[in-house]
């Protein structure tokens, strides 16, 4: 079984940071891409920031400049260093990886269960 398990949202004041983690375990053979989405009460989930196993980033035009997304792929670690918080920024954040399992070839997606991020004064 494949598992991806988030940490760090908590609640934090306007202008502040937080770092989000998100480890990959269970029987992996690889991983591709791996992102994060965020989703607040009433709208659509969307993409934060995506990186690919190369290394190459991806974010949305709302965080831009403020959100770093990192990995660590000897770890399945994937990383969104969150500075200049915003309180439209409060939302449940999710991470996302494409994973191939020990003994298959077929890609699949994998969401962690999504840590809350709170800004507020």
């Amino acid at each position: 079984q494949v598992q991806l398990v988030e940490s760090g949202g908590g609640l934090v004041q306007p202008g502040g940071s937080l770092r989000l983690s998100c480890a990959a375990s269970g029987r992996i053979s690889s991983i591709n891409a791996m992102g994060w989405y965020r989703q607040a009460p009433g709208k659509q989930r969307e993409l934060v920031a995506g990186i690919t196993s190369g290394g190459s980033t991806n974010y949305a035009t709302s965080v831009k400049g403020r959100f770093t997304i990192s990995r660590d792929n000897a770890k399945n670690t994937v990383y969104l260093q969150m500075n200049s918080l915003k309180p439209e920024d409060t939302a449940v954040y999710y991470c996302n990886a494409e994973i191939v399992k020990s003994g298959w070839t077929a890609l699949h997606d994998y969401w962690g269960q999504g840590t809350q991020v709170t800004v507020s004064s």
